[in-house]
This record gives structure tokens, C-alpha cells and sequence, in this order.
């Protein structure tokens, strides 16, 4: 996987990762919150597995996000993963295959910075990506109104630009698809993402996601998504 300009600084109980072109130089004091808050920049909204911090000081637009486990293992573990090396951390790999699918032009987030802090025989981690022009996902559009043809259009040209360069999300749904202006769309969270050649993974990824729309349109009108919607998008998906 190719990757920016990478600059990795040891810290006391692990390292950090950024390209410094983008970013400049930076310490470990940009992923605390406590850090941000003091100096009236940071922005927190409730999202995901727990709060999602946005940082907003000058031309900084940075989107802070800690990882943490889901499911029942987060009840034993939280925000702690098995060590196997720095490589294979959740933050740096993610942080890699930012750079790389921005290097390819795909409309995901710039990738900002990169930490792992090791915990005995695992690590907590964090990643910090610019902010995009939007936040309206698709979920919350849907709470809304009916999506226009042409949206659903985009989000599957969107998603089979993904699949055309072998971006396997592990976790697309209607909360990680982004709405912008004049049909623009995005998508983040490409945490366990990966590259690979295509194949059968692309009908999980779609079936991944028409579950998730039938699942945030529960008790919605019957408009917000139907069958004529979902064979847009994936029109859109085959056209891309």
C-alpha cells in the first residue's frame, strides 16, 4: 500500500505518525482533548462509540476520534487491542489507507495524525483526520426526507468507486456516507478497511448496507427507502 510522507516520532509508551506537508510538526498533545479544550477549540457531539471531538483553531478543521471496541468484548476491554506490532495498529493502518485512497483521489478524509500507546500486552490508539465539508450522513438525512433519485445515484457511484479500486470497507452504513452539495458524497471510518482484489466481498459490502437503510428507515415513512431507491443506488454502483 502506498503511502504520503510519513514522519514517526517515539513517544513514552509508543509512537505517532503524520505527514508533516500536511499537518506541520506536531506532539502528542494534539490528541488530547483536554488540550484542545482549554484553548476553546474543541467541539464534541455524541456518535459511534461514545463522542466524536472536532477541533476548530485557525485553518486546523480536525475531526479526533479515540478507537474503541463494540459488541460485548467492550465490556471487558473497551479501548484496549492485543499488541502485534506497531504496523498492525488499528490507527496506523488506518492512517496509511487514508493516504493511500486520497493519493487515489476517492472522497474519504485526509488523513491528519496517527498515535498507539502500548497498555502491558495491548494498546490504545487514535486517529485524527481533517474535517470534511459536511457532517449530514445519510442516516440522518433519511430521519428527514425522502432522498431525491439522483442522490441514491451518487451514493451507488460512490460506493462502486470504492469497489472499482478495491477499498473494502469492513463497516459501510447509512452513519459512515456523507452528504455534500451538488451530490457529492463521502465516506469515513475505514477502520479494519482494507485493499484487495475484487470479488464476493463487494455483495457483503452492498448487502452490509441495504441492511443498515432498512434499519435507520424503521418507522420512517415508506418513502425513505424502498425497492426503487436501493436499485438506483445500485445502478449507480455498476455505472461508477
Amino acid at each position: 500500500m502506498s503511502a504520503g510522507p510519513e514522519t514517526l516520532v517515539r513517544t513514552a509508551r509508543g509512537a505517532m505518525l503524520y505527514d508533516a506537508s500536511r499537518s506541520g510538526q506536531l506532539d502528542e498533545r494534539v490528541f488530547d482533548r483536554e488540550h484542545w479544550r482549554a484553548l476553546g477549540a474543541l467541539e464534541e457531539t455524541a456518535g459511534g462509540r461514545g463522542t466524536v471531538a472536532f477541533v476548530h483553531q485557525g485553518t486546523r478543521r480536525w475531526v479526533l476520534r479515540h478507537y474503541r471496541r463494540g459488541g460485548l468484548v467492550a465490556r471487558l476491554l473497551d479501548d484496549v487491542y492485543l499488541w502485534t506490532g506497531a504496523d498492525r495498529t488499528r490507527a496506523f493502518r488506518e492512517w496509511r489507507l487514508l493516504q493511500s485512497l486520497r493519493d487515489a483521489g476517492l472522497p474519504v478524509p485526509s488523513p491528519v495524525a496517527a498515535r498507539y500507546a502500548r497498555a502491558g500486552l495491548g494498546y490504545r490508539a487514535d486517529l485524527i483526520t481533517e474535517e470534511l465539508p459536511t457532517r449530514l450522513t445519510v442516516a440522518r438525512a433519511l430521519a428527514s426526507a425522502p432522498l431525491a433519485p439522483a442522490t441514491w445515484r451518487a451514493i451507488g457511484a460512490c460506493v462502486g468507486r470504492l469497489n472499482a479500486h478495491g477499498v473494502q470497507h469492513a463497516d459501510l452504513n447509512a452513519h459512515n456516507l456523507l452528504l455534500g452539495l451538488e451530490s457529492a458524497v463521502y465516506v469515513v471510518d475505514f477502520d479494519r478497511g482494507r485493499l484487495r482484489a475484487r470479488g464476493a466481498w463487494e455483495q457483503r459490502v452492498l448487502g452490509r448496507l441495504h441492511r443498515s437503510l432498512q434499519k435507520v428507515t424503521i418507522g420512517l415513512p415508506p418513502d425513505r427507502f424502498d425497492d426503487a431507491a436501493w436499485n438506483t443506488l445500485l445502478e449507480g454502483c455498476a455505472n461508477a
